[in-house]
């Protein structure tokens, strides 16, 4: 447990780390400059991140969605990452609640089809800190395609350090 704690509070700190780095060097036009990747644009990836790590924070906390938080979101970039930064406050204060026993129990939940499955809590919150993780770095490629060449290092390693 303590292990995925530690991975929750690192993850909010590459997330704030990251995202201060786009909310200082990026405008509008360059957050939405389409770039080859898996989503089309820097703002269009971090947005993923910030659904995904939403959806899994409610999965978990049993409710199922099938819509994404971005979808209907007219915003500035700063509301984004302080909603994103909220998310991964939250899932930290939520396994900082549980205990190993809770955090290996079944819980059931809906994909956004519809479609249900089961998983230990555990392997959900390290399979959603894992892919933030994934998207971080896609997120750092299409900031050095933007020619942002003052990226801090969001390696675990470097958190640790700390």
């Amino acid at each position: 447990m303590k292990t995925l704690l530690i991975y929750t509070q690192y993850n909010y700190w590459a997330n704030e780390l990251l995202l201060s780095v786009i909310e200082k060097e990026m405008t509008d036009k360059m957050l939405d400059k389409e770039i080859i990747s898996s989503f089309p644009s820097l703002r269009k990836t971090v947005y993923h991140l910030w659904d995904a790590e939403f959806i899994w924070l409610k999965r978990l906390t049993g409710e199922s969605l099938n819509n994404w938080p971005s979808k209907n979101f007219n915003g500035t970039f700063f509301e984004a990452k302080e909603k994103i930064l909220l998310i991964d406050k939250l899932f930290i204060e939520f396994v900082e609640k549980l205990n190993v026993e809770k955090l290996s129990e079944l819980f059931t939940y809906k994909n956004v089809e519809g479609k249900i499955f089961s998983n230990p809590m555990w392997e959900s919150v390290h399979h959603c800190m894992n892919h933030s993780t994934y998207h971080r770095g896609q997120i750092v490629t299409m900031l050095r395609q933007l020619g942002i060449t003052k990226i801090p290092s969001t390696d675990f390693i470097t958190f640790c350090r700390k």
